[in-house]
């Protein structure tokens, strides 16, 4: 094809052809990364039950959605009804020895006993007191109320309740399954506060900033933009020379899970760029080029390299060397169209 096209005074009429200098402008690119949705650690919450035991029913499973103060198992064991058995001993002999106290303080007053017999029962009463605090505490650690509990509400079985408003994340544990204390029964996550950690490379890192827009999306719903906000930029650098930037989701949408692989959009001002209108790059045979007027009805076809676009122009990377050229801004394309019929004949 060749490089120069010269019209008539009839075909430059018929071209509506229009020329202009290149300009700058800012314009706005787009940074393209990926990442995975993450759930920091205080969102986190392992469920195990203090004292182990057998785990007699659950229903849950990886994903359901759970409410506050919803029972999520029901565990039982030999030593809840011991541990009650004990409060309730405990609780009748300290109002024993309430009673005790007050009859030997007002003997002890009277001197009708001994100081030391009052100390000894002011001591007893003490350690009881403690005794009972000490299992109410421990009653507390497993979800039974001491001050509802009598000997007509004893039982074998405790219930685990959601702490929070959230889902499951991991299920560790099946039906008829003893527990340890530490073990950990189920994995319970908190999305109010999930976040998408984006790698991001060395050389893009001074382009952000925090409190800037990011817009992520899936590859299966690539359409639907879920709108974040940086909220942490990494300070160190992995072997790749890449670190983790974390953004916070505007609104939490449910079909967000941790570890879901997503992929972003961050809108970058540039700085001043060379840039022409859209409609002067034309494309040809998957390569971009613009045209320059040249003399009287004479123009120039020339391959560019281009950038971002916005609003209407597009950057032409090395555009200083398009500087002093007249350019076609409008009719670029019917100027392609007589170079290729020209090329055929």
């Amino acid at each position: 094809m060749e490089t120069i096209v010269t019209l008539s005074d009839a075909q430059f009429k018929n071209a509506n052809l229009q020329t202009s200098k290149i300009e700058q402008r800012s314009i706005s690119s787009v940074l393209k990364v990926n990442g995975r949705i993450d759930v920091p650690p205080q969102n986190i919450i392992s469920i195990s039950a203090p004292m182990g035991g057998y785990l007699k029913y659950t229903k849950l499973m990886p994903g359901m959605h759970l409410n506050k103060g919803e029972v999520i198992a029901v565990m039982e064991d030999q030593q809840y009804i011991q541990l009650q058995q004990d409060y309730l001993n405990a609780k009748t002999q300290l109002d024993f020895m309430t009673n005790e106290y007050q009859r030997q303080k007002e003997l002890n007053q009277s001197k009708a006993s001994s100081d030391k017999v009052f100390q000894q029962t002011e001591a007893d009463y003490n350690t009881t007191k403690v005794n009972v605090k000490s299992l109410a505490e421990r009653l507390k650690l497993i979800g039974v109320n001491p001050d509802k509990l009598d000997e007509n509400t004893l039982s074998k079985s405790i219930n685990i309740y959601s702490p929070i408003d959230g889902y499951v994340s991991k299920v560790n544990i099946n039906i008829g399954k003893y527990a340890q204390p530490s073990e950990e029964l189920f994995e319970l996550i908190n999305p109010t506060d999930i976040h998408l950690a984006l790698t991001v490379f060395e050389k893009d890192l001074n382009k952000l900033f925090i409190g800037q827009k990011v817009f992520a999306y899936t590859n299966n719903q690539p359409d639907n933009k879920h709108e974040c906000e940086i909220i942490l930029i990494g300070k160190n650098l992995s072997k790749d020379r890449s670190t983790e930037v974390h953004s916070h989701f505007e609104e939490y949408d449910k079909n967000l899970l941790p570890g879901m692989y997503m992929n972003a959009e961050i809108e970058i001002k540039s700085q001043n760029v060379y840039a022409l209108p859209d409609e002067a790059v034309v494309r040809y045979e998957n390569k971009l080029y613009v045209f320059t007027k040249e003399g009287n009805n004479q123009f120039a076809i020339q391959e560019v390299k281009t950038g971002d676009s916005e609003n209407g122009y597009t950057e032409i990377i090395s555009g200083e060397q398009l500087a002093n050229k007249d350019i076609v801004v409008a009719g670029a394309y019917n100027l392609l169209m007589m170079m290729k019929n020209k090329a055929e004949d």
